[in-house]
């Protein structure tokens, strides 16, 4: 069974760019909550508990139980404004969810065993995550915190495509339903071909080893 994971909030009257900047200066975040065939509704967080929350993976993932003066709502974090360069919060949409509705939410891949793999453990082999996250559709009931991908039988040259996911019980993945070219590849294993740079003349050839490529406050409010 999903852990539950609790958000306290707060009703808020006051609206606008004005009472937003008085909430950010107390410690709060302005944020709403819609959906669910029920009015929005404008709501206050306390930025402290809510960054601590807001770290964690399941923040992004999960249905979340939010508190509002003591009443619970099931909700999905829709949209998070953050500073752009102070841990600053700026504003949270919440969306309602309801028990006999589909939702779409992206969930995070967890992949395991790579290590084990035949691919893992061979020299010179690169395997690359090309996604790291899946939008899939289900139930509130059936929402996974994540998707686990095993690569326990991963060979060099192997190709997991999306179709190939292992899915929980109730859990669609909406894009396989547009066609046989929406079955992206998440995993690949490859050879990785190492260049030797051509030495100057009279010297010795090395090899070169591969480089790892790897506003204020108030900025961007929404209200």
């Amino acid at each position: 069974m999903a852990t539950e994971h609790k958000i306290a909030a707060a009703a808020r009257g006051d609206e606008g760019k004005g009472a937003s900047r008085r909430l950010r200066r107390a410690g709060k975040i302005p944020a709403v909550v819609y959906g669910g065939h029920a009015d929005p509704k404008s709501i206050q967080l306390e930025h402290e508990k809510t960054w601590l929350a807001s770290q964690n993976e399941w923040f992004y993932s999960s249905i979340l139980t939010l508190e509002v003066d003591g009443k619970a709502e099931q909700v999905l974090l829709r949209d998070m404004q953050r500073h752009p360069y102070k841990q600053i919060i700026m504003h949270m949409d919440f969306q309602r969810v309801s028990a006999n509705e589909a939702i779409r939410v992206a969930v995070p891949l967890h992949f395991i065993n790579e290590d084990k793999s035949p691919a893992g453990k061979a020299a010179d082999v690169a395997v690359t995550h090309e996604l790291t996250e899946l939008q899939i559709s289900c139930l509130p009931k059936d929402l996974p915190e994540f998707i686990e991908v095993d690569l326990s039988d991963l060979k060099v040259g192997d190709t997991v495509h999306l179709s190939e996911i292992k899915l929980p019980a109730g859990v669609e993945v909406p894009e396989l339903k547009l066609g046989a070219d929406h079955d992206v590849a998440v995993v690949v294993a490859r050879f990785v071909k190492e260049e030797a740079e051509e030495a100057p003349e009279g010297e010795a050839s090395a090899e070169v080893p591969a480089a790892k490529v790897s506003d204020d406050e108030e900025g961007g409010d929404k209200e």
